[in-house]
Order: structure tokens, then C-alpha cells, then sequence
């Protein structure tokens, strides 16, 4: 292979990655997984591994999975495939390229879990999803959901909105002082909010079925 240097230099590779902005790091960046620990032990526990069997894999990075699935879209088989593929997933989850990757069942069995079990009388990836987004908010950011080239953490836009104008906002109008004010309207952020549908994606762009996220939006 031309240019290989044992298998290639990683490190090199992640260090081009920092260097053009890698959004995921970012991320790792601003909110601490950590604090999420707790509840997710509680929500899915798992044995002690006296009766042995392969071990389970990390609650945070199994979290961080289904950020990754919210995030851009995408299946559970897809989702595994790029963890394996992409040295920007690899790292956020903390991952090696020696080290086993969650399968398409794991990450399915993981969700399902998280929505069935309750915190405070709510499904849990519904507490621990909103609980995410508020990380979020506290440090300044939002998470823009969508393809998965253009999936980023960005800044989040001062708003300094009048009562009349939140109220339009809050009800779907755009305010009567910004519609001829096309500069003023850009600057606006009107879905200052990451949300992700219920419903069913529609197929990746390269034809693999997506499935159901299970993901509510929040606002």
C-alpha cells in the first residue's frame, strides 16, 4: 500500500482531525458524559458477570452511541458500521482500533432498554435526553442535527427578543418588525432547540433502512 508506515500513523490522522475542527471533540469537550453515569446504571443494570459471557459494554458509551444515532440520523446497523469506519467516532466514544464496537442488536437492546425503564415516572432516555440538551444550553451551545457531513456543535445566537416578538416566535409567525428586515431575520435563530422525531427516518442516502430512534423532541 502506498505511503503505509506499519498500518498508518493514528495519531497524526486524529491530530489532522483536532486541526480541522472536529466537532465531536468539541462536544466531548463541553459536556461532561460522567454526570450521566448514575442514572444510567440505575436505568439499565447489569449482573455482577459471575455467570460470565462477553462483558457489557460501557453505559456512557453506550449513551454516547445513541447521541451519535440522534445526532445524524442514522440505523442501528449504520451507526455501528461508522463507529467502525470513522476515527472521529472512534475517539468521542473513546474507542481503539483494537477494542470491540457495540453491534447493530447491542445498540437496539441498549435503547429499548432506556425506553422502558422510568426515572421520576418518565421513560428514561426522555429524562436523560433532556438532560443532555440542558448540558448543552449551559455551556453555551446547541446541538444542529442532520446529514451526517454537516452534523455540528455551533454557538448558540444571542437572543434579545421582545415580549411581542417571543410570543410570535412561541406561536410559529415571524414578527411583524423582522419581516422587512431580511439582515435582522438571519441573525434570528427561531428553532433555538435540538429536536429529534419520533417518526420513521427515510432511508439513508445510500438506500440502508433506518429505524425508529425512539428519541423524543424536547423544547
Amino acid at each position: 500500500m502506498r505511503g503505509q508506515g506499519g498500518f498508518f500513523d493514528v495519531d497524526e490522522r486524529l491530530r489532522e482531525l483536532s486541526a480541522k475542527g472536529d466537532d465531536l471533540e468539541r462536544l466531548n469537550a463541553v459536556v461532561d458524559f460522567e454526570v450521566f453515569r448514575p442514572a444510567l446504571a440505575r436505568a439499565v443494570p447489569r449482573s455482577d458477570g459471575s455467570k460470565g459471557g462477553r462483558p457489557a459494554f460501557d453505559h456512557v458509551l453506550m449513551f454516547k452511541v445513541l447521541i451519535l444515532q440522534a445526532a445524524h440520523g442514522l440505523s442501528d446497523e449504520r451507526a455501528e458500521y461508522l463507529i467502525k469506519d470513522r476515527l472521529s467516532f472512534m475517539r468521542f466514544l473513546g474507542l481503539g482500533l483494537a477494542d470491540a464496537v457495540p453491534d447493530a442488536n447491542t445498540i437496539w437492546t441498549f435503547r429499548e432498554a432506556l425506553t422502558r425503564a422510568q426515572i421520576d415516572g418518565r421513560p428514561a432516555i426522555e429524562v436523560l435526553f433532556k438532560a443532555y440538551d440542558a448540558a448543552l444550553s449551559k455551556a453555551g451551545f446547541l446541538a444542529m442535527g442532520g446529514q451526517i457531513i454537516d452534523a455540528s456543535i455551533v454557538a448558540a445566537p444571542k437572543q434579545r427578543n421582545t415580549g411581542e416578538e417571543k410570543r410570535d416566535i412561541k406561536a410559529g409567525r415571524i414578527p411583524a418588525a423582522w419581516q422587512d428586515k431580511p439582515a435582522k431575520l438571519a441573525q434570528k435563530d427561531r428553532d433555538a432547540r435540538w429536536t429529534v422525531k419520533w417518526s420513521k427516518a427515510k432511508p439513508a442516502d445510500d438506500g440502508s433502512p433506518r429505524v425508529d430512534l425512539a428519541i423524543p423532541a424536547f423544547g
